[in-house]
This record gives C-alpha cells, structure tokens and sequence, in this order.
C-alpha cells in the first residue's frame, strides 16, 4: 500500500470528518481516478510525433496509453473528424496513489520558480486540472531521449460535492496549493 492511501485511511479521513461534520466515513470525499493527457497539434502532419508523445506518457505513468482522435473537424487548425491529436490515461487503484505521491512530493516541487498550484482549477463539483508546462519535471523521462518539450494536463476527479471539499481534501493528501 502507498504512503499516500495510507495516509488518507489513518489522518485524511478523521480530518476531513471533524471539518464537514460528516455522520458517517463513506460522506467523506475520496479521489475517483486520475486522468493525464497531452494534446499534439502538429500530429496531423507528423505521425512519429504523437508516438513520442504517447511514449513518454506511458514512462511517466507506468500504464498503457491510448491515442485520442478529433471529435470534428475545423478548417482552421487543418484538422478532419478521426484525425489523431493526442494521448491519455486514466489511473486508479494503487497506480493512482504512487502517481499522486510522486507528483506532490517529487514532480511539482522540481518546477521552476514554483510558488504553488493555482487554487482555481476546481470545476464546481470538487474535480480539479492543473497543467504541466514541460514534461522533463519527471525524473523518468531522460532528457536526451526527447524529441520535443511537451506540456500535459492532469485531473483529480473526486467524489467532492463542493470545490471547498475537493480543495481540502488534496489538501490535506498533500497538493501544495498556494497560500491565501
């Protein structure tokens, strides 16, 4: 078992219990999945691009991705419905924690001039996004194995009813949110 699920079964809960005044332990929020996706624009033209990108998802991962393809088509952007434009994965389970345990405690605090995460990513049902601005913040990928500097976006989704649930409940996991 991580650190982490530890950590929310001995502390996060009691917590999380005294400060919503829930009744019972299964009113408590807990994180559903993690999902990590990168988007490649220039995929369209270059098919070896986006199985770079799909490559270094999978090491920072460690779990299969799969290629996302355009739900329409717009002109502008040169892009036809089907066309693949990037990759993800969604993470549960034991892999979800490791993940979290290493981005809080590893990856976020290796970023440049970091000052913390931004507190308003939250969706209005307690889910929160945050994007990455260069996928080299993680000690798996080498940087000479590169092809390109790519950024990604992960989400939380929780079982948080309110955004102030979510936020206390990554909180309280360890996320270093920016002070108030």
């Amino acid at each position: 078992m991580s650190r982490l699920k530890e950590k929310y079964k001995k502390q996060v809960i009691k917590d999380l219990m005294k400060k919503f005044n829930y009744q019972n332990v299964m009113q408590v929020p807990k994180m559903e999945k993690i999902s990590v996706n990168i988007g490649v624009g220039e995929a369209t033209q270059n098919r070896a691009v986006l199985d770079n990108a799909r490559k270094d998802l999978e090491i920072i991962t460690g779990q299969y991705c799969i290629i996302t393809r355009a739900k329409k088509s717009i002109s502008n952007f040169k892009l036809r419905e089907g066309n693949p434009i990037g990759t993800k994965t969604t993470l549960r389970g034991e892999k979800m924690y490791e993940f979290a345990d290493r981005l809080f405690n590893i990856v976020i605090p290796r970023i440049r001039d970091f000052n913390g995460v931004s507190r308003t990513g939250f969706d209005g049902r307690g889910n929160y996004t945050f994007g990455i601005k260069e996928q080299i913040v993680f000690p798996e990928i080498i940087y000479d194995k590169i092809d390109k500097i790519r950024g990604l976006n992960i989400t939380f989704v929780t079982t948080a009813k309110t955004d102030e649930e979510g936020l206390e409940l990554l909180s309280a996991l360890g996320m270093p949110f920016i002070k108030k």
